[in-house]
């Protein structure tokens, strides 16, 4: 390995957690001093890097053990000062003080962890001429430009569980078990576990739903002597002609609680929510997702000490490559309505509410 004393690359994570995220820093870290850089952890997202800029150095016996562990040993910021639309020329302005701060720690390159907020960040970052490389993550798998975000299996996981679980009780006592799975803008965990457990019925954000044609599958259900019924929906997911469903401004949810009383008005069956919520988020990551993670800290810092930057690392296929940044912000991946796995569900007999 070419070495590169007296250099330095930073590493944050921001928005939601996800399992996942410390396996890509203990990859940073081990790559990075393999290549002879020095790596600071910044602390709390982008915030770490205003005022009196708050760091750890990062070395092998910082990141030993890490890899089974959930959650970041760096911590973790929805935005925080680089909320909403940044105006250029203002007092205060986050960006300048951040760039600021890269310059005078040092940093020949910052690897910045995180979804579309956080991707968004960094490119408004590195057209400023921060060295920025990103790294993909959301447990929603959403992110546009890599085929695959780290997390997603996690969470992919702990749903598919719930399901089979569900499957049980429910046969047990002839009820419709309604399942709420994270997934704002995009439905791919309900969809994945929707089919990996076997559901009836799947809703999604990509495809509004009647509660009328939900009710109807499961009496058809009933009158075929299958005297039990899984749904699994979404949190964005929306009825016809609605909105998706608030807990408070800002925090989606109800949409499975809500769902459920209907739904039981409808059919007279008892009905049951459970909502997963934050355990998808939580806990050990899959070997899937360690393995992908690692990957991705690796070829983060490979690219960093090949000279490329204001890119994010991406998985295409079987193999990873580096995009522009510009190609993971301003747009979500979503379902397509009339894709394979769609088709797919709907040839089993699964209905969409539509």
């Amino acid at each position: 390995m070419t070495g590169k004393k007296g250099r330095r690359i930073g590493v944050l994570t921001s928005g939601g957690d996800a399992p996942g995220l410390n396996a890509v820093i203990r990859a940073v870290v081990k790559t990075a001093n393999g290549y002879g850089y020095e790596v600071l952890g910044i602390q709390r997202g982008y915030e770490g890097l205003l005022g009196d800029t708050d760091y750890r150095i990062l070395t092998g016996a910082d990141v030993r053990g890490l890899l089974p562990m959930g959650g970041t040993m760096l911590q973790t910021t929805n935005k925080g000062h680089f909320g909403g639309k940044r105006v250029v020329g203002a007092e205060n302005d986050p960006y300048l003080e951040a760039l600021e701060n890269i310059k005078k720690l040092g940093l020949n390159g910052l690897i910045t962890i995180g979804g579309e907020g956080t991707q968004a960040i960094g490119l408004e970052l590195a057209q400023m001429g921060a060295p920025v490389i990103g790294v993909p993550k959301t447990i929603d798998n959403d992110l546009a430009g890599t085929d695959r975000t780290f997390g997603f299996d996690t969470a992919l996981q702990v749903a598919t569980d719930a399901i089979d679980r569900l499957h049980t009780t429910a046969a047990s006592h002839n009820r419709v078990m309604v399942l709420e799975v994270m997934g704002r803008h995009a439905g791919w965990i309900a969809l994945h576990s929707g089919i990996a457990g076997g559901s009836d019925v799947i809703l999604i954000p990509e495809i509004a739903f009647d509660v009328q044609k939900v009710a109807d599958k499961i009496m058809e259900r009933e009158q075929r002597g299958s005297t039990f019924s899984i749904v699994v929906v979404a949190e964005g997911a929306m009825p016809k002609g609605g909105t998706a469903f608030y807990m408070a401004p800002g925090r989606l949810g109800g949409v499975g609680t809500t769902l459920t009383e209907q739904l039981a008005q409808i059919t007279g069956k008892d009905c049951r929510a459970v909502v997963l919520g934050h355990l998808q988020r939580g806990g050990p990551p899959t070997p899937y997702d360690r393995i992908l993670a690692t990957r991705f800290g690796a070829a983060a810092v490979n690219a960093l000490n090949d000279g490329i930057t204001g890119e994010m690392v991406s998985l295409r296929a079987q193999d990873i490559i580096t995009v522009p940044l510009e190609e993971a912000c301003g747009h979500l991946k979503t379902v397509r309505p009339h894709s394979d796995l769609v088709r797919t569900a709907r040839g089993l007999g699964v209905s969409f509410g539509d």
